[in-house]
């Protein structure tokens, strides 16, 4: 997921870099250094924000199916103790 993130805004960021310098009329030398800068640290952040967002998905979803099994569990108990 943080690589998606990563590559997402980056590319955003090149582009929208790009597009500004082509409204005001800059020059392409001047344009594709600050497009590449741009393109890294928004991928750096991207990168970060997704493994952050990774992490939470994955905590999240273990916990519930921690939850689920331990409900099952008790359910199965439950039962067992009423045929008894």
């Amino acid at each position: 997921m943080h690589r998606r993130y990563a590559l997402t805004l980056g590319c955003i960021a090149f582009a929208m870099v790009v597009c500004r310098g082509a409204v005001r009329g800059e020059i392409v030398s001047d344009v594709v250094p600050q497009a590449i800068i741009a393109l890294v640290m928004f991928a750096i952040m991207g990168g970060i924000s997704g493994a952050i967002a990774d992490h939470l998905v994955k905590q999240d979803t273990e916990s519930r199916y921690r939850q689920r099994v331990a409900w099952y569990r008790s359910r199965l108990e439950e039962q067992s103790a009423k045929q008894k």
